[in-house]
């Protein structure tokens, strides 16, 4: 072999070898629309946020965000819908407030899951966070809620559907709708109390305790105190000792706190505690019901979150 021929064969392989480096280092760049490069997590820098990035993915990672049940402020979400004819209900009075479920296929959704003790959990509160009610209303055979509202007073209502479907594609997952009715008259609203941790009610004294953060999972502890004894005879209630709601002051963001506490008998507290997940930052009104000798407590108060 001539050494001219060694010469051009070993360019060759030098330039075979440079081009193939060139190649790889192309595949694995930093350019924003490189299929390797958005397929490694974490590593996708682009301004259009991938499916996977969206705040219900979010939601589903502990600490990560709201609930699966979203904030509650809209009528319709993952297809399903609540539906009412009902723009108004008469004011003073007891009212029957009738509405529907639809799911994905349009039709009314009639199978739905127990969820502490009940298919479907309903709540109503005025703008200005008075007038809490906590109802289980029943359902027609053709899918027609009817939720028996004690008397409201004038102001805009907004009014809550809590259920979990228990077939189609929405099945195992909670949710949680919202419609807004009117209240005709003259509306006298009430200034939210100032964030307290005490509240009390038909002469028991609740507190509660934690330092709860926006889009953050944490613990709340209550306490629940009668003549500055604390109090060990709570009964179940929706198959807990207590059942905790709360509302966010500026828009009526909806948020359900779980209770963690185990149930034993009629001899509940005086600690109760709460897996706590708070949307958003600000003033919350927080309403914590309890039953002791048959009877049904509901205690009121303002938690801040940071």
């Amino acid at each position: 072999m001539s050494k001219r021929f060694r010469t051009t064969r070993h360019a060759l392989a030098a330039a075979a070898a440079t081009a193939a480096l060139s190649l790889t280092l192309s595949a694995c760049g930093s350019g924003t629309n490189s299929d390797h490069t958005s397929a490694m997590p974490g590593m996708d820098h682009s301004a259009s946020p991938s499916p996977s990035g969206s705040s219900d993915d979010m939601a589903s990672m502990p600490g990560m965000g709201p609930a699966s049940t979203g904030n509650g402020l809209a009528d319709t979400k993952d297809g399903y819908r609540m539906t009412s004819t009902a723009a108004t209900l008469p004011a003073g009075q007891t009212a029957d407030y009738r509405f529907t479920v639809t799911g994905p296929d349009g039709k009314p959704v009639t199978a739905f899951a127990v969820d502490q003790t009940q298919r479907m959990h309903f709540y109503a509160i005025r703008s200005d966070l008075t007038g809490f009610q906590h109802l289980h209303p029943t359902m027609a055979r053709n899918g027609t809620w009817t939720a028996p509202l004690a008397a409201l007073q004038p102001g805009t209502w907004r009014l809550y559907a809590s259920f979990t479907p228990d077939n189609g594609v929405g099945k195992g997952k909670d949710f949680v709708l919202s419609r807004t009715v009117k209240v005709p008259g003259t509306a006298m609203p009430s200034p939210l109390p100032k964030a307290s941790d005490t509240a009390t009610v038909d002469g028991y004294s609740v507190t509660v305790k934690g330092e709860p953060m926006a889009g953050m999972a944490h613990q709340l502890t209550a306490t629940v105190a009668k003549d500055g004894k604390p109090v060990t005879d709570l009964q179940p209630y929706l198959d807990t000792y207590a059942h905790l709601t709360a509302f966010h002051q500026d828009n009526l963001a909806f948020a359900h706190l779980h209770p963690t506490t185990k149930v034993n008998g009629d001899h509940g507290g005086p600690t109760l505690n709460f897996h706590a997940e708070f949307a958003q930052s600000g003033d919350w009104r927080l309403f914590l019901q309890f039953q002791t000798g048959g009877k049904l407590h509901t205690a009121a108060l303002t938690l801040h979150v940071s």
